[in-house]
């Protein structure tokens, strides 16, 4: 089923596919420290129109569609998507987000989990939903609890992330449904 066969939309956040319109806003807000900071290294920093490109192209050719642009009052404001695993671990997937900076505390990522989430344990048939969180980032350990994500547990000093060790708080979600 590709995005555009689906409306998954929630208040004023919409989950959508990629247009080539969003190219020259995704490498504004993806190439910001405060959000790398908040994400593995293979998230180009600094982020430029070719990352941009590159991103988006590879979005387009997924089937089925697991990463989304989300847009916010009809505007572009970040991505999230689904990394379904493989082999024995073919019905969970890791979920994946962010919101450019100028959009944090709106609760857009809180709306676009929930969309997410419901996408993949209603349409993808996933049994587990999880996240890998930095330590730090305390907001996004937040928004996962309030969709109904329970912790995991804590991997300590797991993450390498610039020059220092850092505890990784993993959380998971189940489809009681499958």
């Amino acid at each position: 089923m590709s995005a555009t066969d689906m409306i998954l939309k929630s208040d004023n956040v919409l989950l959508r596919e990629f247009k080539k319109t969003d190219i020259h806003t995704l490498a504004i807000l993806a190439n910001n420290k405060n959000v790398s900071n908040n994400l593995r290294d293979a998230f180009p920093s600094p982020y430029t129109i070719s990352d941009a490109e590159e991103f988006i192209n590879n979005c387009k050719e997924q089937n089925p569609t697991t990463t989304f642009a989300i847009e916010w009052n009809s505007e572009y404001v970040g991505n999230i998507g689904l990394i379904i695993g493989t082999d024995v671990y073919r019905k969970s997937a890791e979920i994946g987000y962010f919101i450019g900076e100028p959009f944090w505390n709106n609760g857009i990522t809180s709306n676009a989990i929930k969309l997410i989430t419901e996408y993949g344990f209603d349409v993808l048939e996933l049994k587990r939903i999880f996240s890998g969180v930095f330590e730090y980032n305390i907001a996004s350990m937040r928004v996962l609890e309030k969709n109904g994500y329970k912790k995991d547990g804590v991997f300590l000093k797991a993450i390498y992330k610039n020059g220092k060790f850092y505890n990784e708080h993993r959380y998971y979600k189940l489809n009681n449904n499958k």
